[in-house]
């Protein structure tokens, strides 16, 4: 598989990402090792954490995806060298205070959390480091609007970039991407930036498939002009786009049980688990079908072949799921089915923003 450049640097990586909040949670350790295994073997060369994995977040599991990917480098010498690592620091807390305390994330956070994850990491750098989700409060995991009422911010863009900035300086850190952000806080950390000569973020990783283009509303000219690449996640609707819920809704009776959206409570009540964003799955799925592909293939392929995404994060629970999203990039949709998908978009907009 061929590399592209992150934002305005040299850092290569595969448009296909290995996505791990599943391990530690529904993977253990040995099937995790051997799904990272594969995936190298199929070309991938980009993997992408988090310190509050695994999902959904608890007290138990966190640090654990992150500690299960430093004892695979651990027992793989010289195989650090060969792969981007990318991983991220919490936001505030968002009801979980095992993470940090507060309303902040301070330079401090930042610092220590670094160095909490490149011990977990068993590495000397990482390669990618972003903000998992801004301090401001933002519309984001499926809030519609921003409210100024709400914002309770204590630390300045600023602060966080000059700490983030003394992480490159240090060596721990090669580059820094933000996630789950706004166009004003993308063009609000590349402007300092510039103003005071600081590290330039490559990357945002926000939510792209076909039951949230979001991105598409703006974000998409702001990174295109900025030169800030996508890091699209959640290509599959959290497995609203692979047919699983078709026949029984992940809240309904008779649903997949071992599913995210079905098992974890706490799924259920977020963007995915919408009766109105599985409604516009089921027609995106029926539209696949139509045109003799699985749904897999057709939401993938829509993010593969994107000019909006630079790489696509894919998140697995077994070998044979990392083979399927694998070979759904030979795929390619035809302008015919581009034009059908965009006209179904017109008709049910984003259900999972």
């Amino acid at each position: 598989m061929h590399t592209l450049a992150l934002g305005h640097s040299d850092l290569q990586v595969t448009p296909i990402c290995l996505g791990t909040m599943t391990f530690g949670e529904q993977v253990d350790e040995p099937s995790a090792h051997a799904i990272l295994d594969r995936a190298i073997e199929r070309g991938i060369n980009f993997i992408d954490t988090a310190e509050m994995y695994a999902v959904p977040a608890r007290q138990e599991t966190f640090g654990a995806t992150e500690t299960i990917i430093g004892n695979w480098f651990a027992a793989r010498p010289g195989l650090r060298a060969k792969v981007v690592l990318a991983t991220k620091v919490a936001g505030p807390s968002r009801g979980m205070p095992w993470i940090r305390a507060g309303l902040g994330l301070t330079p401090e956070d930042i610092q220590q959390s670094c160095e909490a994850s490149l011990r977990r990491l068993q590495t000397e750098v990482i390669d990618l480091y972003q903000i998992h989700w801004p301090e401001r409060h933002v519309p984001a995991f499926g809030g519609l609007y921003y409210d100024p009422a709400l914002e309770k911010s204590q630390t300045p863009i600023d602060e966080q970039l000059h700490a983030l900035a003394r992480l490159v300086r240090a060596g721990k850190v090669r580059h820094i991407g933000l996630s789950n952000e706004t166009p004003w806080g993308v063009h609000e950390f590349v402007r300092l930036a510039q103003e005071h000569d600081l590290p330039r973020v490559l990357t945002v990783q926000n939510p792209y498939c076909l039951v949230n283009r979001s991105w598409d509303n703006a974000m998409d000219e702001s990174c295109h002009r900025l030169g800030v690449s996508l890091l699209a996640y959640s290509p599959l609707g959290f497995g609203l786009l692979t047919g699983k819920y078709d026949q029984h809704g992940p809240l309904e009776p008779g649903a997949p049980q071992q599913a995210r959206l079905a098992r974890y409570e706490a799924m259920k009540r977020q963007r995915w688990a919408r009766p109105e964003a599985l409604a516009a799955a089921r027609r995106y799925n029926q539209l696949a079908r139509e045109h003799g592909l699985t749904p897999v293939q057709l939401a993938l392929a829509f993010c593969y072949r994107s000019w909006r995404v630079a790489s696509t994060i894919i998140g697995v629970t077994s070998l044979a799921q990392l083979e399927d999203n694998l070979d759904a990039w030979s795929v390619n949709l035809s302008p015919e089915l581009l034009t059908e998908i965009d006209t179904l978009r017109w008709q049910l907009r984003d259900p999972a923003q």
